[in-house]
């Protein structure tokens, strides 16, 4: 979306009624920082939308930051980097994990390390085999779904 299109588009949304039933919260986007450059990060953001969730985008060329200030550890940081209701989303964490992150809340985020093939994104293939990691508000890790074929 275009910056001209934006502000339109939160201008409009100003003099909307609102209702708590529907309105949703800061906290219930989901924002996805991605790198301009690379297309899995929208596959995989796609797939969000469509299981329902409000899904925003931004083009962000210096992720290392971001995912430092998170507390992403170095060595298992994935592709794109998503925050939603305080927690993170790190790579290709599918859908199953996300939910479940919901009911932890000793986590600062799930981690799925680099690009697996068959991940969410990356081709979602049910003989997929990678882990997803969970990082611990403490910065401790340990597996915390294990993705396998499905038989």
């Amino acid at each position: 979306m275009k910056r001209r299109e934006f502000i339109i588009a939160m201008t409009a949304a100003a003099f909307l009624p609102s209702s708590s039933a529907f309105a949703a919260t800061d906290a219930d986007v989901m924002t996805v920082y991605k790198d301009p450059n690379c297309g899995c990060c929208m596959l995989w953001a796609d797939a969000y939308k469509k299981a329902g969730y409000s899904v925003v985008v931004v083009k962000e060329r210096d992720l290392i930051s971001l995912k430092t200030k998170l507390g992403i550890p170095l060595a298992i940081q994935g592709c794109h980097t998503a925050v939603y209701r305080g927690q993170f989303l790190e790579g290709h964490v599918p859908l199953e994990a996300a939910r479940m992150l919901e009911s932890w809340s000793d986590l600062a985020g799930l981690v799925v390390p680099g690009m697996p093939a068959g991940s969410l994104g990356m081709g979602d293939d049910p003989s997929a085999s990678y882990d997803v990691i969970g990082v611990g508000k403490d910065g401790k890790t340990a597996v915390f779904l294990e993705v396998r074929p499905k038989s």
